[in-house]
């Protein structure tokens, strides 16, 4: 099955609570409705006021009458506003400052899914990347076991050429200018589980470099050397290798030259970048040059899900992320 195929069937059975706390903004209401009636969410939150939302979306024909509306200025906030007391309290927060930080929809929404009233948050239509990590970062945080939270792009369309199927998980495409060894490790595993839960495939891990395997020598690759034992040891059950360049790690013609031991044999479907320029590049020549179809940001590793939008979105990318956050519930 294709990546939407994976995801749309999965969110399906799964039938997840999403909140969404641009209620205002008219693709995150036809993006409501269409998740909803597409089956891709079991019950969609917009946090807003109903009778304004509702005048709008009757305005702009789009149904309304399944989708729950909560009004975070209004609402009774003081479980929400202890909560966020306790989680800023070592910086410095009053909890007068906690109540006006909770007014905000983001933090609002993010609390909610920190407190179990909502599987999952997608957000980043109107407001700013920087705005949505600072409140699900700072509110939900990382899954245990984990230091960070780390992104990944799905990079679908190319045929079946190469990856699983012609499907790709890029990581990490819009956190790390620089990558230390953990950050690299906690991507790997992280990029990998993502491989498994939206491509339905085995992960088969490459950690990309300028080298393939000692044919060159920096001290930038150590990097790369030292996270790919260290996802060994963590992670024995994965199929990874590195330092590997990109034609060894996706094309088994020149993987048999360059590195013929190697378990990923050119058949890598996760490429964990070096750092954040080489991912962006990457990613840009895959969709732009190469033709094909990037789903991401996606974050990864959260204690629960939730994910940016690009503020340039359709509203179908927008049922796209929902189904993909629903997905994420069950890693």
């Amino acid at each position: 099955m294709s990546f939407t195929e994976v995801v749309w069937s999965g969110a399906r059975e799964i039938k997840a609570c999403i909140v969404l706390p641009e209620a205002y903004e008219e693709r995150m209401q036809r993006a409501a409705a269409g998740a909803l009636e597409a089956g891709i969410a079991g019950r969609i939150i917009m946090l807003g006021d109903r009778d304004r939302v509702s005048k709008q979306m009757r305005e702009r024909s789009i149904p309304y009458k399944h989708i729950d509306f909560i009004d975070s200025g209004k609402a009774e906030k003081d479980l929400f506003i202890d909560r966020y007391f306790e989680l800023r309290r070592h910086r410095g927060i009053s909890r007068e400052d906690a109540a006006r930080k909770v007014e905000d929809p983001l933090v609002y929404g993010a609390l909610m899914v920190k407190l179990g009233l909502a599987d999952g948050m997608v957000a980043g239509a109107v407001n700013t990347s920087a705005d949505v990590l600072s409140a699900v970062i700072t509110v939900i945080g990382p899954k245990t076991g984990y230091k960070y939270v780390t992104s990944c792009a799905v990079m679908v369309g190319f045929e079946g050429r190469f990856g699983a199927n012609g499907d790709f998980i890029f990581a990490d495409v819009s956190l790390g200018p620089v990558m230390t060894p953990e950050q690299l490790v906690e991507t790997a595993i992280q990029s990998a589980d993502s491989a498994r839960s939206f491509l339905g495939e085995e992960p088969v891990v490459a950690m990309l470099s300028f080298s393939t395997k000692g044919s060159a020598r920096h001290d930038v690759l150590d990097r790369v050397i030292e996270a790919t034992g260290i996802v060994r040891e963590r992670r024995p059950d994965l199929r990874i290798d590195g330092e590997l360049q990109t034609d060894a790690a996706i094309v088994p013609r020149i993987a048999a030259q360059k590195c013929a031991d190697s378990p990923v044999k050119g058949r890598a479907n996760v490429l964990v970048f070096p750092d954040l320029n080489s991912a962006n590049i990457g990613t840009k020549l895959a969709e732009h040059l190469g033709g094909g179809k990037c789903y991401g940001p996606i974050m990864q590793g959260m204690a629960k899900p939730a994910n940016d939008l690009s503020r340039g979105c359709s509203f179908e990318d927008i049922v796209n992320v929902i189904a993909i956050t629903a997905v994420q519930t069950r890693i």
